[in-house]
C-alpha cells in the first residue's frame, strides 16, 4: 500500500525560475515590473516599499538575502515566477532547479551616479571608496560572476542592456519573451517602460 501511495502522489513542480539579476541600480526593478506586466507573477514580499529612488517599487524578496545563511526552501515555490537576485547572491541559488537568468547591464558611470544619489538621500557617507576604485571592483566582480554563470548547466542567461531597453522597449520585450519560451505579452511589457525614470544619463 505504501508503494501504491508513492506511485500516485502529486508530482513535483516543473518549469524554470526566472531570475532578474544585475548590479544594484542597474534597472532590475524596472525589468521585474515589465515581467509582471507581461503576465509573470513576481516573487516579492513588498517589505521594501517604493521611495524617491524607486518610485515604482523595488520588487524585492527579503529571503533572497538570507540564502548565504541557508534559507533556500522558498525556491521550491519559485518555478513559474520571477525573482530579483543581485549578482553577488547568484552563486547561492540551490542546484536542482532550472534557472533563466535575465542579466541586466548598464553604463558603469550611470550606476555609480545613481548609487551616489541614493547614498546622499539616505544620509550615508559617499566618500568611503572613490568612483574609480568602485568601478574597478565592480568590473572584476562581474567578470567572475559571468564566468561562473556560464559554467552552470542548469543556468541559461540572456544579457540585456538597460539603455537599450529604454531606447527600444518593444524589440527588447520580444527578445525577453522569446528567451522565456514566448509565455508573456511583450506589448504589455514594453508599455510600462517609463523614460522619465532615466535620471542618471551619461
Amino acid at each position: 500500500m505504501k508503494n501504491l501511495f508513492q506511485a500516485f502522489r502529486k508530482p513535483e513542480k516543473t518549469g524554470f525560475i526566472t531570475v532578474v539579476s544585475g548590479l544594484p541600480r542597474s534597472g532590475t526593478s524596472m525589468l521585474m515590473k515589465m515581467l509582471e506586466a507581461g503576465g509573470m507573477p513576481p516573487l516579492t514580499d513588498n517589505f521594501r516599499t517604493a521611495d524617491d529612488d524607486n518610485p515604482k517599487g523595488y520588487y524585492e524578496f527579503e529571503r533572497v538575502k538570507k540564502m548565504p545563511d541557508g534559507d533556500i526552501s522558498w525556491v521550491e515555490d519559485a518555478p513559474g515566477k520571477a525573482v530579483k537576485v543581485i549578482t553577488a547572491l547568484l552563486e547561492h541559488l540551490p542546484p536542482g532547479f532550472s534557472y533563466r537568468i535575465l542579466f541586466l547591464q548598464r553604463k558603469m558611470e550611470e550606476i555609480l551616479a545613481s548609487q551616489h544619489k541614493m547614498l546622499v538621500r539616505s544620509g550615508k557617507p559617499t566618500d568611503k571608496v572613490s568612483d574609480e576604485q568602485l568601478a574597478e571592483m565592480y568590473a572584476k566582480h562581474l567578470g567572475k560572476v559571468k564566468a561562473w554563470v556560464n559554467e552552470q548547466s542548469n543556468f541559461s542567461v540572456l544579457y540585456l542592456d538597460y539603455n537599450g531597453i529604454l531606447a527600444d522597449p518593444q524589440t527588447q520585450s520580444i527578445k525577453i519573451n522569446h528567451f522565456l519560451d514566448d509565455i508573456l505579452d511583450p506589448q504589455k511589457m514594453a508599455s510600462i517602460v517609463d523614460p522619465a525614470l532615466y535620471r542618471q544619463r551619461k
